[in-house]
């Protein structure tokens, strides 16, 4: 594996912008909120995008987190995580997790079932929701159900949005029996078929997001009110979705900041 090649990758991870709506966020909050979004950035572009070794790559990764436990970590991202992971006295787990995730996205391209995309989405999406409750202090079991919901249907709405790139990737995440239910055989063309796919998932997702509310009711204060933006947010995607007939091949339909500023402020 190249140093350098990661490295740069790192680097990159480390610059990228930060989410907008974690500005909502106590100002003492957002440099630990920006030090868990970097290091999810850099799991997903070693897994999506690293044109090396990807596997050796993620495992290296997986040292780093250790080092970041047990010593002192080389790579910029984790060197910046590190206080975080001390001052807010996060687990390893979910960093692990994460890094797992992209591991079976190497390995795995298809999901036979909603209960085994479900398990994928436990590795890839709800850790990052157990992190951020971390940062807050709040590790309550019914707070943790709710954020892995929330999660978990963010997930689903961007598998919804992003069906032609990650066809692209030779992955698909919408599941087969779901697909042989409503008959559809292809994914990279517009179909009747596949519309009445997306609706039903999307459901599913809404479904899920709902949970934000009660989340965001629980948490209170700004927490709360910061928090219930994202459910809010996956919630636009899927309104932008459904505007645009279902049409995921002409560019990726998502809501207009008035509409997601709107969703913020409901």
């Amino acid at each position: 594996m190249d140093p350098a090649s990661v490295s740069k990758v790192a680097a990159r991870a480390r610059t990228e912008n930060f989410p907008i709506a974690s500005l909502l966020f106590p100002r003492a909050v957002r440099p630990h909120l920006r030090a868990i979004y970097g290091f999810a950035r850099l799991v997903d572009i070693l897994g999506d995008e690293f044109e090396g070794d990807r596997l050796a790559a993620l495992d290296e990764l997986e040292r780093e987190v250790d080092a970041c436990y047990e010593g002192e970590p080389t790579w910029a991202v984790m060197r910046a995580l590190q206080p975080t992971i001390r001052a807010c006295s996060l687990p390893r787990e979910p960093f692990v997790r994460l890094i797992e995730a992209n591991r079976m996205d190497q390995r795995i391209s298809q999901y036979a079932t909603w209960a085994d995309l479900k398990h994928y989405c436990v590795h890839s999406a709800d850790p990052v929701g157990r992190l951020v409750l971390g940062v807050l202090g709040r590790d309550e079991p019914e707070l943790v159900a709710l954020s892995d919901d929330v999660c978990t249907g963010l997930q689903l709405v961007n598998f919804l949005q992003d069906v032609p790139r990650d066809l692209a990737l030779g992955r698909v995440y919408l599941p087969a029996e779901d697909r042989a239910c409503f008959r559809v055989t292809r994914l990279d063309e517009p179909s009747a078929l596949l519309k009445g796919l997306l609706r039903y998932e999307a459901a599913r997702a809404r479904g899920l997001l709902d949970s934000g509310e009660e989340l965001a009711r629980r948490l209170g204060g700004r927490m709360g009110r910061a928090v219930a933006v994202f459910g809010r947010g996956g919630h636009a995607a899927l309104d932008a979705l459904e505007r645009a007939d279902w049409d995921i091949f002409n560019g990726r339909p998502r809501p207009s900041r008035a509409r997601l500023a709107l969703a913020a402020i409901r």
